[in-house]
């Protein structure tokens, strides 16, 4: 690759048709305003660019893209059936014994009750004990810090999943 050159996979992502685009964007971010932007922004030059079009987008989301960005992930612990991404993404749980997993599903609940939505967190990598601990962390939160770690923690997960759209191989 030279240094002027898009990388297969950015390129690959940079010629789908706009409906194809917006439907793996959606998939990535169930915000329209979030994957409106992206698609708008196309062509990339490079993945950074992406990013950075994600990070600006995600920081301009208002409560309710916020919201429906939200509604598009399952409660930790519970992925969807069929949904490999998410059952990737919080692969952590799946070792959990019954009991973590009974403990998770509490306060998963009492997190919804607090907040009125589920509790979200980048899953990638942390253990089902990090998942627990942060969200009995978190819970205590005023509403207003809760909704910027949640879309600190959407941004992080929105990252993962466009670096795999964008994979050379993909």
């Amino acid at each position: 690759m030279t240094p002027t050159s898009v990388p297969a996979g950015l390129a690959r992502f940079n010629a789908l048709e706009e409906h194809a685009a917006y439907a793996v964007l959606h998939e990535a971010c169930a915000s329209a305003t979030w994957t409106k932007r992206l698609l708008a922004a196309r062509p990339y030059a490079t993945v950074d660019a992406l990013f950075a079009e994600s990070d600006t987008a995600m920081a301009e989301l208002t409560a309710d893209d916020l919201g429906e960005a939200m509604a598009g992930h399952p409660p930790i612990g519970r992925p969807r059936p069929g949904d490999p991404t998410s059952a990737r993404e919080q692969s952590g749980m799946a070792s959990a014994d019954d009991e973590l997993k009974a403990e998770m599903l509490e306060l998963n609940l009492a997190y919804q009750e607090r907040f009125g939505h589920v509790f979200l967190i980048c899953a990638t990598g942390r253990s089902a004990e990090q998942m627990r601990d942060a969200v009995k962390e978190r819970i205590g939160n005023a509403p207003e810090r809760e909704r910027e770690i949640v879309r600190t923690e959407l941004g992080k997960i929105n990252r993962i999943r466009l670096a795999r759209i964008v994979e050379e191989d993909a």
